[in-house]
């Protein structure tokens, strides 16, 4: 280890001192994870100038740093399981039997479905209106790499149909599915969850003590979970902080320079579908600025950490705690929405990707028969994406498949890739809170007294005002 690598680590553990001095003083949550944010950018900048793009003395760090942001990433992955399960069991028994859970599933999955056609939508036209276009673009021997990744990956995808897809849903082996083995592995929880309620509700009558002592068991069960999640959730401003010093420091600001209109039309479209949402939240009697006020922490951790799967635990919590959202329907929405329907995963990406490479194949981008293929074929795909790092991609192969189109032309956005994984990232957990709140508000099960609330919740359980 270097002088100046030890000299880097002992800043960033300064930094983490000093959030965690924060703490101490019972400074909000919400405003903690601002500083993480801030000191994450000027720390990360300050490396990039020091050091270099590309710096082995940063890349070392890095190393280090991970240590926080994606220690802290897998402790959140690791309570998501057990989190979704027992909320989800606990709903259903409060639901007797679970009377309204078709409707709360079906509500959720068709909110998160519609917004995806939308995002499809936004993705074209920002796309059409700065005239993207694959032709022309170099390839650097990193994006030649990576267009032969997709080209490989292409096989498995193609073998995927739909019905498959939904098969795939199904838990074979819920154990393996508790490891998150498979990218429909949250689903398949999910899933195996509702039977358990479903099952259990189906002996109340018959063996009402053998009911009692699993109800009892699933309420014990849910508040040991539910403190994990307020311990892990704790560290978030620390995570935060790792996370986006990363990003920072490890950019190529060069090749984002020569991808400008990439970068701005997409975060173009990402902001737009951003209003989209407080605009269905307002068409459901819901103040959007107040609802925004209070989702903008979870936001903030899935743009710095790029996982809307990792994102459920804080998802749930901001949907309980700060909107007034049942538990069940809060874990339905926030499990749903990391596997399907991911507005800036699988609606805007894919779309603009597919807007870009149609003249190099010869298709008009604004022929309205393609433009209708392409909505149909991106809504249909976005069942069953990752929410971890590469869900996107995989949207895209599925898209570009099914269109025909070169998937190895989509290697040419490597170097911009994170930059635009953070905003996508965080669209998706959006329309998921969306998809929760719309459907909670619909179904009359939004506590108004939480959602008017002025007070700060804090998510890590502290008392701000103590």
């Amino acid at each position: 280890m270097t002088f100046s690598v030890i000299v880097n680590l002992g800043i960033f553990l300064a930094l983490i001192l000093f959030l965690y001095r924060l703490q101490t003083k019972y400074v909000t949550f919400t405003k903690r994870v601002f500083a993480g944010l801030g000191l994450g950018i000027i720390f990360g900048g300050a490396l990039q100038i020091f050091y270099g793009a590309g710096s082995d003395v940063i890349k070392t760090s890095i190393e280090y740093f991970d240590i926080v942001g994606v220690g802290y990433v897998k402790l959140l992955q690791m309570i998501i399981i057990p989190l979704v399960m027992v909320s989800i069991i606990s709903a259903i028994l409060r639901l007797n039997g679970g009377t309204s859970l078709g409707k709360i599933s079906g509500m959720t999955i068709g909110v998160l479905i519609v917004t995806t056609m939308i995002s499809a939508v936004v993705g074209i036209a920002m796309a059409n209106l700065f005239g993207l276009t694959a032709e022309g673009l170099t390839s650097g021997a990193a994006e030649v790499a990576r267009g032969e990744m997709l080209e490989n990956r292409l096989g498995s995808v193609e073998a995927m149909s739909f019905a498959k897809l939904m098969i795939e849903f199904l838990p074979a082996n819920p154990f393996l599915d508790m490891t998150g083995a498979r990218r429909t592995s949250t689903i398949a929880v999910v899933i195996f969850s509702v039977f358990i309620g479903i099952a259990a509700t189906g002996i109340a009558r018959k063996k009402p003590e053998a009911f009692a002592s699993f109800e009892n068991f699933i309420g014990v069960a849910q508040a040991i979970v539910m403190r994990m999640v307020t311990l892990v959730l704790r560290l978030t401003p620390f995570g935060v902080l790792a996370l986006m010093t990363k990003v920072i420091s490890g950019s190529n600001y060069a090749d984002i320079v020569n991808l400008a209109n990439f970068v701005i039309a997409s975060y173009g479209a990402l902001f737009i579908m951003f209003g989209i949402h407080l605009a269905i939240v307002a068409m459901v009697g819901l103040n959007p600025m107040r609802h925004l006020k209070k989702v903008i922490p979870v936001l903030l951790f899935a743009f710095t950490s790029r996982t809307s799967a990792g994102s459920i635990p804080m998802n749930v919590q901001t949907q309980e705690k700060h909107l007034g959202i049942p538990s069940g329907i809060a874990n339905f929405a926030a499990s749903f929405g990391s596997t399907i329907g991911q507005n800036g995963c699988a609606g805007i990406y894919p779309a603009m990707l597919a807007v870009m490479i149609a003249p190099t194949v010869g298709v008009n981008p604004m022929d309205f028969g393609f433009l209708i293929t392409l909505v149909a074929i991106i809504t249909v795909s976005s069942f069953g994406v990752a929410g971890i790092g590469g869900g996107a991609t995989f949207a895209a192969l599925i898209v570009l498949s099914a269109m025909d189109f070169p998937v190895a032309l989509a290697g040419l956005l490597i170097s911009i890739e994170p930059l635009i994984d953070m905003g996508r990232t965080a669209l998706n957990v959006s329309g998921s809170i969306t998809a929760g709140t719309v459907t909670s508000k619909l179904m009359g099960q939004t506590d108004m007294e939480v959602f008017n609330s002025d007070e700060e919740v804090n998510l890590d359980g502290e008392d701000a005002t103590a």
